[in-house]
């Protein structure tokens, strides 16, 4: 199986494409730019969103559910933001279907015309900003907490799974804060519990920061986010948590009563991650055997997989094969026992290599005999032969290893792709010839940016928040800078 699809070598986007569909997490739908993701891609997906979940509610956050349709009148309200979204946005204008006149076709019925057309939701700050006015009236009503898992719609030309398409999943916070210092706090926050996510569950370092002026969320004060590498040396963005100040309280006449008795408007944030977390999962760590998934966030962490021949001695595996099963169980590891007869193991062993299970257990009659049990670790394709004694909690250790491993590997891939630059030439090599992060100068202006950005289709990822002054010249104009900025080319 891992033969028929393209080597990261050959074609990094074809063997990304390849891998998504073989290893069925997802595939093209009907509608252009829309993917249906499949069972074992939304099983991945429900194990993120359950961690983030938890994590949210930890850090004091509910759900709630805003409509998916947006009056067209509530982006007129913000200049920035209906800027931003403009081009994305999929507009409602009618609510009925007809039969046409000679009865062959259906039609839009142009006397069902909506009286004010809907936009289906590319973000929701705005429904939810006039939503917020009415519940909040005085300090005693803040903070407001809220988190919304949802689908949202943004008319992409360019699709490719999990990345880029014109529907996807997400969650999308929304807080409304008394103070402004209350509000960055949580800013902050959030994007932190993004860092920790990518990090210890998804064995994925990241870069934290804030974008420049030219990469900040339309409608934003200050957009905070964290920025992953891929393995073509590409960069990722894995989250974004953006500091809203006034702007969308004013816009919705959002007032409260402050603790002196004086009207104020309300300080905001949103904050948010998608199904493009998936992509970054799987162009991370896998290799061109297919699929490698983190223990933490793996459906199946464990597949067990009997060595028969006869019909008795897989009864005698499986009674042997179900207790390890248990055990294993008993410590939270998720394990599938595949004990069926329609498939030979070797076929097994190459399914489960190829959806990255993280560890597969083969048990066999020579295996009873001496009380033993082979291991195959999916991170570096090992096999070791373990004594079936205390069998949980060294795959409990062993499943901890890998978890480490994938991270560290991620790590020193990303410090090897880790430059910097301090010509205009230097820069230019780096990133058309070695890929990576790059750290250079950089005057300032939206100009400049944008004129690095067209020569070489590399954008300032972040403004890193470590930041450390250092006196320089920007390496397109020499013009004076007080310090590095990080960039790449993106997805």
């Amino acid at each position: 199986m891992a033969k028929e699809f393209s080597t990261r070598a050959e074609n990094y986007s074809q063997w990304y494409n390849d891998l998504v569909i073989k290893a069925d997490l997802a595939e093209n739908s009907a509608v252009r730019g829309c993917m249906v993701i499949k069972p074992y891609g939304f099983a991945i997906w429900e194990k993120m969103r359950d961690v983030l979940d938890g994590m949210f509610k930890d850090t004091g956050h509910s759900n709630a559910y805003f409509p998916l349709f947006i009056p067209k009148s509530f982006f007129n309200k913000e200049a920035a933001h209906v800027e931003g979204f403009a081009k994305e946005c999929a507009v409602v204008t009618h609510y009925r279907l007809k039969n046409s006149e000679d009865g062959k076709d259906i039609v839009v019925d142009e006397n069902a015309r909506l009286e004010e057309e809907l936009i289906v939701r590319p973000t929701s700050e705005t429904i939810i900003w006039d939503t917020y006015r009415n519940w909040i009236q005085s300090y005693r009503d803040l903070p407001i907490l809220v988190n919304q898992w949802a689908n949202v719609v943004r008319w992409e030309m360019r699709t490719r799974l999990f990345l880029r398409t014109a529907e996807f999943l997400w969650q999308e916070g929304h807080t409304a804060h008394a103070t402004k210092e209350e509000a960055i706090a949580e800013t902050k926050q959030m994007l932190d519990v993004y860092a920790d996510f990518a990090e210890n569950w998804m064995a994925l370092p990241v870069m934290k920061g804030t974008k420049s002026p030219n990469e900040r969320f339309a409608g934003a004060v200050e957009t905070y986010c964290i920025e992953s590498l891929m393995q073509d040396g590409k960069a990722l963005q894995a989250g974004t948590s953006h500091f809203l100040g006034q702007n969308f309280a004013k816009a919705f006449d959002v007032k409260f009563l402050n603790q002196q008795n004086q009207q104020e408007y309300v300080w905001a944030t949103s904050w948010g991650v998608s199904t493009r977390l998936m992509g970054a999962l799987i162009m991370a760590h896998s290799d061109d055997n297919g699929l490698v998934l983190p223990p933490k966030l793996a459906p199946t962490q464990v597949a067990i997989v009997p060595i028969f021949k006869s019909k008795e001695q897989l009864e005698k595996i499986s009674e042997k094969a179900v207790a390890i099963k248990k055990e294993l169980q008993a410590k939270g590891i998720k394990v599938k026992y595949d004990d069926r007869d329609t498939y030979k193991p070797g076929w097994k062993f190459s399914e489960y290599e190829f959806k990255g299970v993280p560890v597969r257990l083969a048990i066999g009659p020579r295996d009873l005999e001496n009380g033993t049990i082979e291991v195959a670790r999916r991170d570096t394709l090992e096999k070791e032969i373990y004594q079936q004694s205390d069998i949980a909690n060294k795959v409990e250790h062993l499943l901890d290893k890998i978890q480490n491993n994938l991270y560290q590997r991620a790590f020193s891939f990303r410090e090897d792709k880790t430059f910097k630059a301090d010509t205009w030439e230097e820069f230019r090599d780096i990133v058309e010839n070695k890929g990576g992060f790059v750290y250079a100068h950089w005057d300032g202006t939206p100009e400049t940016e944008q004129k690095i950005k067209d020569e070489t289709k590399a954008t300032i990822r972040l403004i890193p928040l470590d930041d450390k002054r250092e006196e320089g010249k920007c390496i397109y104009t020499g013009k004076p800078s007080e310090r590095r900025v990080v960039f790449a080319r993106a997805y």
